[in-house]
């Protein structure tokens, strides 16, 4: 109801969101051009969108120069409430389209190799555990998400490695470790058949300097599970989750390759710093589904 009352209070006096979500596009991108490519509309709209909001605040919000563009003092105090602006009105539209029997929408989102089945798993303990509650899952890649999350049209999102963003929270979820296996017994791995598997920035850096005989593999895959079904299919190897390869080890369908480092690839929940209706219900069936089998890859 309060969520209900403030949109109309906004409708009523004519608060234009657009307006904030132009801002933190703004903030985000650094640059009035970088805004207008990011939420589609033309630079001279971005221009006089600002003035608008600059008029309505009786405060000049951005300084403009080659590098592009940067808060004021003024802007600076802006930045976390039109955050917290856009965060509001995008819970409240929500809240009065809620399907019929259904007290609140929860809108969450992760990232591809967490769909299946953690994200299945998530959405089968939700509807038993908190039945009144209208769900909306999203996959999409991990940046849209943390902007998602960031601009109020996601409640929370599921990533591994999430950039850091101002006014988001990042908690860890589940401690993941990436781990070399290979499909020959001697635990051997070779550059002909070793698949590159994007993990992330990070693991790439870090593998380029772990292993600089690794350098443009002849197999290189975006998806884990794809990758790991192809491995199980044709053989080599490759750095892959434990929890996805653990069931694959215990078969004897795969070794550890001895002798090489391990990889840190968690998996975290990240929401606004805003209260968020039933958050730690969000984050108990994300926990228990995590705790309660090991997931695919």
């Amino acid at each position: 109801m309060l969520l209900y009352l403030y949109a109309i209070f906004l409708l009523e006096n004519r608060v234009d969101i657009d307006l904030a979500r132009t801002f933190l596009a703004i903030t985000r991108t650094g640059s009035f051009r970088g805004a207008a490519e990011q939420i589609n509309v033309t630079q001279t709209a971005i221009s006089a969108r600002v003035r608008a909001l600059e008029d309505l605040l009786g405060r000049k919000l951005f300084v403009r120069n080659k590098a592009g563009a940067r808060l004021t003092p003024a802007g600076l105090h802006f930045m976390r409430h039109a955050s917290a602006l856009v965060h509001i009105w995008e819970s409240a539209r929500r809240q009065v389209a809620l399907p019929p029997g259904r007290e609140r929408l929860l809108s969450v989102g992760g990232e591809l190799s967490l769909w299946n089945p953690l994200f299945v798993d998530w959405l089968v303990w939700m509807r038993r555990v908190a039945p009144q509650a209208a769900l909306h899952a999203e996959v999409d890649t991990p940046a849209r998400l943390i902007e998602r999350v960031q601009n109020g049209t996601l409640d929370a999102a599921i990533l591994y490695s999430p950039q850091r963003r101002p006014n988001l929270i990042v908690e860890l979820l589940a401690e993941e470790k990436l781990v070399m296996v290979t499909s020959t017994p001697d635990g051997r791995y070779d550059h002909e058949t070793y698949i590159q598997v994007d993990w992330g920035a990070d693991f790439t850096a870090n593998q380029q300097s772990a292993f600089p005989d690794l350098t443009n593999p002849a197999i290189a895959i975006t998806l884990g599970p794809l990758a790991l079904n192809y491995l199980l299919t044709v053989g080599g190897s490759g750095y892959f989750r434990m929890g996805a390869v653990r069931d694959s080890l215990e078969r004897g369908l795969l070794f550890r390759v001895p002798a090489v480092p391990e990889f840190s690839h968690s998996i975290y929940l990240v929401h606004a710093e805003h209260d968020i209706a039933d958050l730690a219900t969000i984050r108990e069936g994300f926990k228990a589904c995590l705790n309660d089998a090991p997931h695919t890859p």
